[in-house]
C-alpha cells in the first residue's frame, strides 16, 4: 500500500460562480451576487487557487480494511480515551475586520440533505418549522432521534501508538461515502492517525450501522503544516460496507460554506471526557458569537469536553427531523472558560477540502 500525503489542486471562483462539482450533483444554492447580480448574468470571473488540501491514504485495500475492521473489538472501542482539548496559540491569527470582510467576498454555497435513498431533502424540510422557540441547550443528551442520530457518529484511531477518540458526522457528497470531522481527529503531532473508523448512530456500545473503514483521508494545508486552529478541518472517505455505500444506509446531512457568522446554531458530539463517557449522543444549541481572543472561529455556550472534537455545527437545524446544514466542528475551547466551545469557520479552505473528499472514489 502507498503511504503517502499529497496536495489535491483544485480552483474556485471568489465572484463569478463556485466551481464545485456539487453544485450540479446535489442542487447546491450559491447565493451571492456576482458581477452579474443574483441570476448570476455575469458570468465566471477571474479564479483563485484555494490552499490544497492534503490526502492521506488509509485502509485501500480490502485486506486492509478487513484488517482495521477486526482491530476495533467493543473492548478497544470502550478503552478509547479522547485526545487532550486543544489550545490556540497565543500569537495565533485573530478575528479582524479584513479577515471579515475576506470571508464575506467568497460566495455562499450550500449543499442540502439526502436521505438513506437518495433523495434530495428540500430546504423547507430542513428549517425549522413554526415560531417555537429552539431548546437551548449547553450539554444534554440528544434524545428526539431524527436523521441526526444516524449520521452523527464517533471515530475511533491510533494516535501515536494509543487508542482514541473523536466524533464526525455524514454529508451529502458525490461519492455517498463522506464525513466530516476536525482536523486533529486525522492528523496530530507531526502524523496521521490510522486504524480510522468512523461509526454513526453509536449508542452504549452498540453499532446499528456498522463500522466503516477510511480509504483516504483529507485536511487543509494549514492544519496540516503547522496546525493552525483557525483551519482545524479534515474530511474522511470510507469504504463500502457489505456492498453499499455510507449515506445510502444512514442518509447525508447537508453542508455549507462561506456563510454569514453569528447565527442560530445546533452542535452535535460523542464527549468522553469527565463528566460524560462517550456513550450517547450529546448536544448545544444557542446563537454562535466571534472569539475575540486567540483565533478567528466561532463559539458556542456548550459544556462537550473530549471526544466531541469533530462533532458537526449546524445552521437551520429542524429538531424535529433531525436534519441540518453543517457549518463548522468542535475544535478547542480556552482552559479558563470550559463552558465556551469554538469550531473554525467554514470558508473556500474547508469548502476545498469537502470536494476533495467528495469527489474520490470510495473502494
Amino acid at each position: 500500500m502507498r503511504r503517502t500525503a499529497r496536495l489535491i489542486p483544485l480552483l474556485t471562483a471568489v465572484a463569478g460562480s463556485t466551481l464545485l462539482t456539487a453544485t450540479i450533483a446535489h442542487g447546491a444554492t450559491d447565493t451571492g451576487a456576482g458581477a452579474g447580480g443574483p441570476g448570476r448574468g455575469g458570468g465566471v470571473t477571474a479564479a483563485r487557487a484555494v490552499p490544497q488540501p492534503v490526502e492521506k491514504e488509509a485502509a485501500d485495500t480490502k485486506a486492509e480494511q478487513r484488517t482495521v475492521q477486526r482491530y476495533w473489538t467493543e473492548a478497544r472501542m470502550e478503552a478509547a480515551q479522547p485526545l487532550a482539548t486543544l489550545v490556540p496559540e497565543k500569537d495565533g491569527a485573530r478575528l479582524t475586520s479584513a479577515a471579515i470582510a475576506a470571508q464575506a467576498a467568497a460566495d455562499p454555497v450550500s449543499i442540502p440533505a439526502t436521505t438513506p435513498n437518495g433523495g434530495t431533502v428540500p430546504a423547507a424540510g430542513m428549517a425549522a418549522k413554526g415560531t417555537a422557540a429552539v431548546r437551548a441547550s449547553t450539554g444534554a443528551p440528544w434524545t428526539r432521534g431524527g436523521a441526526i442520530a444516524r449520521t452523527t457518529g464517533r471515530v475511533f484511531f491510533t494516535y501515536q501508538g494509543r487508542n482514541a477518540s473523536c466524533s464526525a458526522n455524514a454529508v451529502t457528497s458525490e461519492n455517498r461515502s463522506t464525513v466530516i470531522t476536525a482536523g486533529h481527529c486525522v492528523r496530530m503531532g507531526g502524523a496521521f492517525h490510522s486504524n480510522w473508523v468512523f461509526v454513526p448512530g453509536y449508542q452504549n456500545g452498540d453499532r446499528p450501522y456498522g463500522t466503516w473503514v477510511a480509504t483516504t483521508l483529507y485536511t487543509t494545508p494549514q492544519w496540516n503544516n503547522t496546525e493552525d486552529i483557525n483551519y482545524d478541518v479534515a474530511s474522511a472517505v470510507v469504504a463500502p460496507l457489505n456492498g453499499r455505500s455510507l449515506t445510502d444506509v444512514v442518509g447525508g446531512q447537508g453542508v455549507s460554506f462561506n456563510q454569514s457568522r453569528r447565527a442560530q446554531m445546533h452542535s452535535f458530539g460523542y464527549p468522553a471526557a469527565s463528566p460524560y463517557d462517550g456513550s450517547k449522543l450529546v448536544y448545544c444549541a444557542g446563537r454562535a458569537f466571534d472569539d475575540f481572543l486567540m483565533s478567528r472561529d466561532i463559539g458556542l455556550n456548550c459544556t462537550m469536553t473530549g471526544g466531541s472534537s469533530g462533532g458537526p455545527w449546524f445552521l437551520g437545524f429542524n429538531e424535529s427531523t433531525g436534519l441540518g446544514t453543517l457549518n463548522s466542528v468542535n475544535s478547542f475551547k480556552y482552559d479558563f472558560a470550559s463552558g465556551w466551545m469554538f469550531g473554525p469557520y467554514f470558508g473556500t479552505d474547508a469548502q476545498a477540502v469537502y470536494e476533495a473528499a467528495q469527489t474520490t472514489g470510495a473502494s
